[in-house]
């Protein structure tokens, strides 16, 4: 059987397949740790779900529009205009399966065959490989710091350089970029008329008393180039819901409507409910999981630190912390042997594009990463 060469390019992602490993050894019975999920660990909170309920008792179950529900639009309107000092109408606003449908569609609707887009490693498992079925080549910035340095950018800008992928907070290392920072990358990106997917997904699980900025706020010449990415996965614990958004400049946006209405028409129709919950209900939930998972990565943090030769960035957003050692040259093996000797489950960071690395996520309980460290330094002394 001969497939399209579009997905024969295509690498699986390397989180889910660990994750799934997990989940198969723990059906077998295994006392496995599984500290590889990039998902919390919260259930939905309640509030949400009701709307969901109040949603199929009214048989709110057909068709949306393609862009999602404008009340829906409308509310995501209100939050970037109060959180993020942000002005986008509903035209400008399209609610997807997910934020990763979300960025697919973007690229779809951006690229063309032999466009660069450029992303800094370590990445989401997902970009490289959305890129390629965009029909676009993928381009690594190396980073200091696991940081975009402006200069280096400058020098892989070609005349091909259709995109370049911001992720902040970010998937796998935690870090934030500051505002002066931003700045920086904004005035690049505006000399080259580029465009920028600003993938702020993790904006609400940040600590430290850090503020999240959206690079879009800066002026209007970077705004009318960026596509604010965002969604309910993790700052409400509604993976499952798959429901995520883009806000940016109307022809953008109309684009992605007209792919999005030939593959999946609309987003679920009572995911948009309980989003719509979600955004005008209290919230102290999200910000009771932002404490619990701020209290989870200190914990992580003062373990870890008893390992010797262990060196890590201490994550100022999301859940993960990107860890290296000397005896991780070849990460996949090392993942792979670690979750088959010692029952724990984390991911390589090859598949992020940084080898000798691994991301722990903290979206455990404290018992289970107590003993996921326990286990890491169990298999690093045998050694």
């Amino acid at each position: 059987m001969q497939l399209a060469k579009r997905v024969l390019a295509v690498k699986p992602s390397a989180t889910l397949a660990i994750s799934a490993q997990a989940k198969e050894l723990r059906k077998k019975g295994e006392n496995v740790i599984n500290l590889s999920a990039g998902e919390p660990d919260f259930a939905t909170p309640d509030y949400i779900k009701d709307a969901a309920i109040n949603a199929l008792k009214q048989n709110f179950t057909r068709y949306t529009d393609t862009a999602g529900i404008k009340e829906l639009r409308e509310a995501i309107s209100h939050k970037l205009r109060k959180e993020n000092i942000l002005n986008y109408s509903p035209e400008e606003i399209i609610v997807s399966t997910g934020a990763k449908q979300t960025l697919y569609n973007a690229l779809m609707v951006l690229c063309n065959a032999g466009d660069e887009v450029i992303f800094p490693a370590p990445y989401w498992v997902s970009y490289p490989e959305m890129v390629r079925l965009a029909e676009a080549i993928p381009v690594v910035l190396p980073t200091k710091n696991f940081k975009i340095e402006p200069q280096e950018l400058e020098k892989i800008i070609t005349g091909r350089t259709k995109v370049i992928i911001l992720n902040s907070p970010a998937n796998p290392t935690g870090v934030v970029y500051k505002k002066e920072e931003l700045k920086e990358i904004a005035e690049i990106i505006i000399r080259h008329n580029i465009y920028c997917l600003s993938d702020e997904i993790y904006e609400k699980i940040i600590y430290d008393s850090i503020k999240h900025i959206s690079i879009a706020t800066l002026n209007d010449r970077i705004k009318n180039l960026t596509i604010v990415i965002n969604g309910f996965s993790k700052s409400y614990a509604m993976t499952g819901w798959r429901l995520g958004y883009a806000a940016g400049n109307k022809e953008i946006i109309a684009g992605m409507k007209k792919l999005q209405s030939h593959s999946t028409s609309c987003p679920n129709s009572i995911a948009q409910k309980a989003a719509l919950a979600a955004l005008g209900g209290n919230q102290s939930a999200v910000e009771e999981m932002r404490k619990e998972f701020e209290k989870r990565r200190n914990f992580l943090l003062k373990r870890l630190k008893e390992i010797k030769d262990i060196s890590f960035p201490e994550p100022e957003g999301a859940f993960y912390i990107f860890l290296s050692h000397p005896q991780i040259s070849d990460s996949l093996n090392f993942a792979k042997k670690l979750l088959e000797k010692e029952k724990l489950a984390v991911v390589p960071g090859i598949g992020f594009g940084k080898e000798g690395y691994l991301r722990i996520s903290f979206a455990a309980s404290l018992e289970e990463i107590e003993e996921g460290v326990k286990r890491l330094k169990s298999f690093l002394d045998a050694k």
